[in-house]
């Protein structure tokens, strides 16, 4: 039977304190990325935590409020639009992950990271392939990531109607891809994708890559 994330990662280091950091909107056609950074108190810990992308929206917003509440410190910042297609999505993500670690409240001396490139973060880290299925700290950090670009994407839905934001957030999706073919691109589209592109250029067709949510 699969097991869900342990603090075993965290318990491992001695010396300061540890957060989990992970991100949300990589894949997405438009919206910024996200990310969070969690130092959670061992004493503390909600239940439930797990990949952000195993819970139920309803689960991942109760969790929200738990995390802020019972954690040490936490953070969520954003990298834009604007500078994911300056910088390109890697280094964008890596960007929001030192903003949010930046703004913890107490500074960590180790990172937990879910991936396997290692940012320039402000501390030590220490990536994890799978880190939100692993890791406490990481999963907290992908629910926190995960909830609140949602949230930004539903109130983008008011800002810029008719392209369904607050349904598919941004990511691959038939309304999405209407949408596009219909009224071309908004300020909030990535520019630099591929189906973004094409629909600059009225080429706009039905697409099935790029298409999954992260």
């Amino acid at each position: 039977m699969a097991r869900g994330p342990s603090f075993l990662l965290e318990k491992a280091f001695i010396g300061g304190p540890v957060c989990g950091v992970d991100e949300a909107g990589r894949g997405p056609w438009a919206g910024p990325v996200s990310a969070a950074a969690v130092i959670l108190n061992p004493k503390k810990i909600p239940k439930g935590l797990d990949d952000s992308k195993k819970l139920s929206a309803k689960t991942r917003e109760a969790l929200e409020a738990e995390i802020k509440a019972k954690a040490v410190a936490w953070c969520v910042a954003f990298a834009s639009v604007e500078e994911i297609a300056t910088l390109n999505i890697l280094h964008a993500a890596g960007l929001a992950m030192r903003r949010a670690v930046e703004g913890l409240s107490v500074a960590p001396a180790f990172a937990l990271v879910d991936g396997n490139y290692r940012f320039n973060l402000p501390c030590e880290v220490k990536t994890v392939v799978g880190g939100d299925g692993k890791s406490k700290s990481i999963a907290a950090a992908s629910i926190l990531a995960k909830v609140a670009r949602d949230r930004l994407m539903v109130e983008m839905d008011g800002l810029y109607p008719g392209y369904g934001f607050a349904r598919h957030k941004g990511y691959h999706a038939e309304i999405h891809v209407e949408a596009l073919r219909t009224l071309g691109p908004c300020e909030i589209h990535r520019r630099g994708w591929a189906p973004v592109k094409l629909a600059l250029m009225g080429e706009m067709v039905v697409q099935d890559e790029l298409a999954f949510e992260d």
